[in-house]
C-alpha cells in the first residue's frame, strides 16, 4: 500500500510539476519503481515509450505548454483496450502474443491530453467476471488483503492505484467492472454515461453495455481525469441543493448484503428517504443483454478453440449460448420501461444512493459467500446503470472488518457534476 503515490492527488502531482520541483521523468521512475509484483496489476510495463513520453511532456511543459492536469501524469491501461506498439492479451490465452496496432479513442484523449501511459494491467479474462481472479496472466491480489479478490473485471488498475503505482487507470465497466474493484480496494471509479468516453479499440464483452471509465485515489480525480479526457463542455457542474445536507438524495436498499456493509453506508445518508427498485427484473434485463452479446462477439472462437478459454469464462459463455433470442427481445422492451420509470424518479432526486458493492472482498477462489452465490451479487448493485447507461460514481465509505466499503452514487446523463458535489461533501465528513 506504500507506492509513491499513495495520498498523493492530481493537484498535489500537477502542483510539483509546474513548480518545476518534479519532472515527468521522476514520475515515470517513481511509477517504475511502486510496482509490487506480488500483487500482479500490470501485465506489461513500458519503461522506454513511457520515459519517452514523459521527456516530451516535460519539453513541452518548459517550452511553455500546458495541456492541463494530466499533462506528465502517468497512467495505466486496462489489457482490454489497444495501446499501439504494446500488446493487448485481454487476460485469455487466445490473445497471446497480439499487439495492437494502433491506440484506442480513449488512449488518444489521455495522450492528447498530455498523460503518460506507463503499461497495461491486468483484467478477468474479456472482461467477463468480477471477481479478478479469472485470468491466462493469474490472480490480481487486493492490496488490503493477499488472499482476498480485487474485484474485477479492471482489477489491475484498481490495485495499481490503491497500491500508489499510479496515481490514475483506465478501465472498462460492463456491470460494474470499475465501480467493483474500485470498493474493493478502497478507491473511487466513475462509469460515465453510456458513450461519453467513446469505446473505439476497447474489445467488447457486450455493445450496449460496456463503457470506459476511470480510477483514482478520490472522486476529485476522478472527475479531473474525466473532464481533461472529455472536454468541459462533455459534464458542466450541476450543485446538489445546498438545502440539504447531501442534496436531495434518494436510499436504494439492497436486496441482499452484509448488514454491516448496508449500515455503514446508509449512515452516509441518514435522512434519504428509502425508494423501491426492481432488482430483480433489471437482472434479468441485464443478463439477457450481456449474455446475448457477449456470444455473439465469442461464437467462432467457442467452436474453433475452446480450450484456450479459462474454465470459468468458457462455462459463462456456454451458458450465454443457451440464452433464447424471445428473452433479449423482452429485454430490450422491458429496458425502455424501466428508463421512463428510473428517470422519473431522478426528477425528483438529485441523485440515489446505495452500496457498490453488498459485501466485502472474498476470499480468492470464493464462488459462494453467506449472503449468497458471489456472481451475482458482485453485479447486484452496479449492472443496472450499464443498462440505462447513467453515470455512477463509487467513493470509499468505511471499512467494515478492516476491508474497505463503497459508497454508490447514481444521477442523470448531463448531471454529473451533481455526483461529484455529493462525493466532496461526503469526503469531508467519512473519516
Amino acid at each position: 500500500m506504500g507506492g509513491f503515490f499513495t495520498g498523493r492527488t492530481l493537484a498535489d502531482i500537477g502542483d510539483g510539476l509546474r513548480s518545476g520541483k518534479e519532472t515527468a521523468l521522476d514520475l515515470v521512475a517513481r511509477a517504475l519503481e511502486s510496482v509490487d509484483p506480488g500483487l500482479n496489476a500490470f501485465v506489461t510495463l513500458d519503461p522506454e515509450g513511457a520515459e519517452a513520453a514523459a521527456r516530451w511532456a516535460d519539453e513541452e511543459r518548459a517550452s511553455g505548454i500546458d495541456r492541463g492536469p494530466l499533462h506528465g501524469v502517468p497512467v495505466a491501461v486496462k489489457d482490454i483496450i489497444d495501446v499501439a506498439g504494446l500488446p493487448t492479451g485481454m487476460g485469455s490465452a487466445h490473445f497471446d502474443g497480439h499487439v495492437a496496432e494502433e491506440d484506442a479513442v480513449c488512449v488518444t484523449m489521455l495522450r492528447d491530453a498530455g498523460a503518460v501511459i506507463v503499461g497495461k494491467t491486468g483484467t478477468q479474462e474479456f472482461a467477463f467476471g468480477g471477481t479478478g481472479d479469472v485470468s491466462a496472466s493469474g490472480p490480481v491480489r487486493n492490496p488490503h488483503d493477499r488472499d482476498r479478490m480485487s474485484g474485477g473485471s479492471s482489477s489491475g488498475s484498481a490495485v495499481a492505484v490503491a497500491a500508489g503505482m499510479v496515481p490514475l487507470a483506465v478501465g472498462t465497466d460492463t456491470g460494474g467492472s470499475v465501480r467493483i474493484p474500485s470498493a474493493f480496494c478502497g478507491i473511487a471509479g466513475f462509469k460515465p454515461a453510456y458513450g461519453a468516453i467513446p469505446s473505439g479499440g476497447v474489445f467488447p464483452l457486450s455493445r450496449s453495455l460496456d463503457h470506459v471509465g476511470v480510477l483514482a485515489g478520490s472522486a476529485a480525480d476522478c472527475w479531473t481525469a474525466y473532464r481533461a479526457m472529455t472536454g468541459p463542455a462533455q459534464a458542466a457542474p450541476s450543485p446538489v441543493d445546498a438545502s440539504m445536507p447531501h442534496g436531495r438524495a434518494a436510499w436504494i436498499e439492497p436486496p441482499a448484503a452484509d448488514p454491516e456493509v448496508a449500515r455503514t453506508v446508509r449512515a452516509l445518508f441518514p435522512d434519504a428517504p428509502a425508494e423501491p427498485l426492481d432488482f430483480a427484473g433489471l437482472r434479468e434485463v441485464f443478463i439477457a443483454i450481456e449474455f446475448s452479446e457477449a456470444y455473439d462477439v465469442h461464437a467462432e472462437r467457442i467452436a474453433e478453440a475452446p480450450g484456450l478459454y479459462q474454465p470459468a469464462t468458457l462455462g459463462r459463455l456456454e451458458e450465454s449460448g443457451r440464452m433464447p433470442g424471445w428473452r433479449l427481445v423482452r429485454a430490450l422492451r422491458e429496458r425502455e420501461r424501466y428508463a421512463r420509470e428510473i428517470a422519473e424518479l431522478l426528477d425528483r432526486y438529485d441523485y440515489l444512493a446505495m452500496p457498490t458493492m453488498p459485501i466485502t472482498a472474498p476470499e480468492l477462489g470464493a464462488t459462494e459467500v453467506e449472503f449468497g452465490p458471489l456472481t451475482a451479487l458482485l453485479v447486484s448493485l452496479t449492472s443496472p446503470w450499464n443498462v440505462l447507461g447513467l453515470p455512477a460514481l463509487s467513493v470509499p465509505a468505511g471499512t467494515v472488518r478492516g476491508l474497505p466499503v463503497g459508497a454508490q452514487l447514481v444521477t442523470r446523463r448531463g448531471a454529473e457534476g451533481v455526483l461529484f458535489d455529493a462525493a466532496a461533501r461526503l469526503t469531508r465528513e467519512t473519516p
